[in-house]
């Protein structure tokens, strides 16, 4: 989209800086650790080494004597004021502490509270807790067998291990749709559990004022205040209702969805600050961090495709186990953890799908939440892409021509698909056409039957991919029965300055700037001028917060509402200020001039100054509005990516040549954002494509609990990415916008995978699960006998 505004003004489609980048260049983010209050003291947590066990006895007494222990909290004191169970965000229950026995490695056993952070380590060390163990499930299928153990007994009267059963389309129609195809592939797909590993981990500083009843909660939170209505859930009932509690997110070192849940910690933190009446900081450290904080993916996924000999697509079935832990983040299937798994018919015309997911417990820490994607969406992307692949080949086709033949066309938009969503827009064949041409598409196949001829393997993987992004429509989304709006307040000052209060949260995506350039757009006030607040319930109107891409989408939707609210009082103002009717004003972006006489005009900054000086008779004075934004419907970014690989026959080694990812998403504010976002992104989808992965033996020891052996991305093993993009706007969006955050995390592992699979397709080999490791090429290359 071409700019509308000046350089000056720096509205939507300028790469105006960032303006949070000054103080963080210079060090002076304040984030939660920064925080000092004085009195403070410090808490650190006692963790289970077992995946299930009773708890016999948990002895305080050495660690009492520990020199600077002032306390230690156990689940049974915490259940004396019924706190030691809490709500997830999504219906389920979680244990704060436990009473009777641990479920997974790392949960919280009990808190040390200390006059500093060594003491206090130094008391968890002098807890002594007895175990009995208890037999382990880490396998979700064994989870289901019948007879398996109940791990949820505190539910009354669950019989098995079925958190939920989920399905969307029409079962019979395609079955018979695959029973009558001509082709039908099918694939087992395993996408293992990963963490999001943000530079800051999680923690909080809990400060009850017991003059003032009040509760302030410094914390590492996306949605701080849904955290505000969940803390108010918990401690109702002992005087700490939700007018008491502030939540305050200062500046955040990346969340990517794994700051989104109430942590165990959190809660412990509040009650020790209750109970001693002095600020209680609690800062995880990194392994805690990995091994207890919530997960995302442990998807087993077996899918089949039918199509025409032809490559005309006919059917899609799915049936996916989900391992969500022993507690669901997002239990609600309807909402996130499956609901969003239904996109899974991708960006093709499908007459016939049938989707279904059954969540189930385990004896793992808390799953469900994200991992920089819309809650199940890089999952369900991965499955269509893989297939895709899979059947271009079997097919002998080009995938890229397969991709075209079955593409939904632009006029058919909006689409509704064959598992219930109304696609807003889309181009798609575009998208691709524009990555072919420019990572040379045919001379690169023409390379690769080169290569292969003198013994050298080289892939081409294409991913084609549509995002859903923007959770917030009322009629579909919801977290503990509060509808998925977000908030914008703004304010004009009589100076024509401005500041914008939103509901959401930012984690270093730029909101500070992209906010202003919202504002900048419909009123005209330059973006330098318009200040942007966040993450403090006492002062932000109510919203559901940052994560799923949703901050553009919705709380920017809100913005662009509630700027167009103010505008039309300033026409009132300014048509009283020029005595002439408000359908006699032309508005252009910073003023309002009369219809054929531009000389005779008010700028915002007039009228801003006459709404508190000179408005009309009978208008309330001021200059500011509000809106709660309800979205008619999602949001579905898309794109277009190709991955060039060579792979070493020596050692499996991938490594990755070239990368060019096209990107629609809609109208875009500030390019530099969204070119920041998509790299960093892209990034993010090559770690589980090649790397990430966190497993659990038999005993539900982790396997990838430290940085010793969670292996994330360098910038030595960062390609270069090549980007681009096109521009298709959401019809229904204020703005025609339509969310990036998180689109390139969807579309970058399938395209890994597809290069790598298609590298070695020629050798009989048609999956390889990811992460795609040396270890997992090698052997597939000693297999096959091409190793060297």
């Amino acid at each position: 989209m071409a700019p509308r505004t000046s350089p000056e003004i720096s509205g939507m489609g300028h790469s105006m800086k960032r303006k949070e980048d000054p103080r963080f260049l210079r060090g002076q983010g304040r984030y939660v650790d920064d925080i000092v209050l004085p009195g403070m003291v410090f808490m650190d947590i006692v963790r289970s080494p077992f995946a299930h066990a009773k708890i016999t006895k948990i002895d305080t007494a050495r660690a009492l004597k520990v020199p600077g222990v002032l306390a230690v909290i156990t689940g049974e004191t915490l259940a004396k004021f019924n706190l030691h169970w809490m709500p997830t965000l999504m219906s389920d229950t979680q244990m704060v502490l436990p009473t009777e026995k641990v479920m997974y490695q790392a949960q919280e056993v009990a808190a040390v509270i200390a006059t500093d952070r060594y003491a206090a380590a130094d008391g968890v060390e002098a807890v002594e807790v007895s175990y009995d163990p208890l037999p382990v499930l880490v396998d979700p299928f064994k989870a289901l067998e019948p007879g398996a153990p109940v791990l949820r007994t505190d539910k009354k009267g669950k019989t098995d291990n079925r958190i939920f059963h989920w399905e969307a389309g029409d079962r019979q129609g395609t079955d018979a749709e695959l029973a009558g195809s001509e082709v039908v592939v099918k694939q087992d797909l395993y996408i293992p559990r990963i963490h999001v590993s943000s530079i800051e981990t999680c923690g909080c500083v809990a400060d009850f004022d017991r003059a003032q009843g009040k509760l302030t909660v410094y914390m590492t939170t996306q949605a701080p205040h849904a955290i505000r209505t969940v803390f108010a859930l918990v401690a109702g009932h002992v005087g700490l209702s939700e007018e008491r509690i502030r939540i305050v997110s200062p500046d955040i070192g990346g969340g990517f969805g794994g700051k989104v849940p109430v942590y165990p910690g959190y809660v412990i933190a509040v009650a020790a600050s209750v109970v001693l009446g002095k600020p209680v900081k609690w800062i995880e450290d990194r392994m805690e961090n990995l091994q207890a904080d919530s997960f995302a993916r442990d998807y087993h996924i077996s899918a089949e495709l039918g199509a025409k000999r032809d490559g005309t697509m006919t059917a899609l079935r799915i049936k996916t186990i989900a391992d969500h832990g022993y507690t669901d983040a997002a239990a609600n299937p309807s909402k996130f953890p499956a609901g969003l798994f239904s996109i899974c018919t991708g960006s093709y015309q499908l007459g016939h799908a049938f989707a279904e997911v059954d969540g189930v417990y385990t004896n793992k820490p808390p799953g469900g939440i994200a991992y920089r994607c819309s809650f199940r969406v890089t999952e369900a992307v991965h499955a269509i892409e893989r297939l895709t692949d899979i059947l271009a080949h079997e097919l002998g086709m080009d995938p890229a021509e397969l991709r075209f033949k079955n593409f939904i066309p632009p006029e058919s938009f909006p689409y509704h698909s064959a598992l219930g969503w109304d696609y807003d827009s889309g181009n798609y064949a575009a998208a691709l056409r524009k990555a072919m041409d420019r990572i040379g598409y045919a001379e690169l196949r023409k390379e690769q039957a080169e290569k292969r001829a003198r013994g050298e393997l080289m892939g081409i993987g294409i991913s084609s991919f549509t995002e859903i992004v923007g959770a917030g429509p009322s009629k579909q989304f919801d977290i503990l029965g509060i509808k998925m709006f977000d908030s914008c307040e703004i304010r004009v000052h009589p100076t024509g300055k401005a500041i914008a209060r939103f509901g959401t949260k930012s984690q270093g995506q730029g909101h500070e700037t992209t906010y202003a350039q919202i504002v900048a757009e419909e009123l005209g006030i330059p973006a330098a001028h318009v200040q942007v607040e966040e993450g403090d319930t006492d002062t932000a109107p109510y919203g559901l917060g940052t994560y799923a891409s949703r901050s553009t989408p919705v709380a920017g939707a809100a913005g662009a509402v509630a700027a167009r609210k103010i505008r039309d009082k300033a026409r009132k103002i300014a048509a009283h200020l020029l005595e002439v009717a408000e359908e006699d004003l032309v508005w252009e972006p910073g003023k309002f001039s009369v219809k054929g006489a531009p000389q005779r005009s008010k700028t915002i900054q007039d009228i801003a100054l006459a709404a508190y000086t000179n408005h009309p008779q009978g208008m309330e004075a001021g200059l500011e509005a509000v809106s709660y934004y309800d979205p008619p419907n999602l949001t579905f970014p898309f794109g277009s990516y190709i991955c060039v690989v060579d792979l070493d026959r020596g050692t499996g080694e991938v490594k990755i040549r070239r990368f060019v990812a096209v990107d629609d998403c809609g109208n875009i504010i500030n390019p530099m954002i969204v070119d920041g976002q998509i790299h960093g992104g892209l990034t993010m989808g090559m770690a589980p494509a090649l790397l990430e992965e966190i497993s659990y033996d038999e005993d539900g020891n982790i396997q990838g609990g430290s940085f010793m052996d969670y292996l994330l991305p360098t910038a030595m093993e960062t390609p270069s990415w090549e980007t681009d993009k096109t521009v298709t706007p959401s019809p229904h969006h204020p703005l025609g916008a339509k969310g990036v955050g998180e689109s390139a995390t969807v579309g970058a592992p399938p395209a890994i995978a597809n290069a790598v699979v298609d590298a070695l397709w020629h050798l009989g080999v048609r999956n390889i699960d990811i992460p795609i490791t040396p270890e997992k090429v090698w052997r597939i290359l000693h297999e096959k006998g091409v190793a060297e």
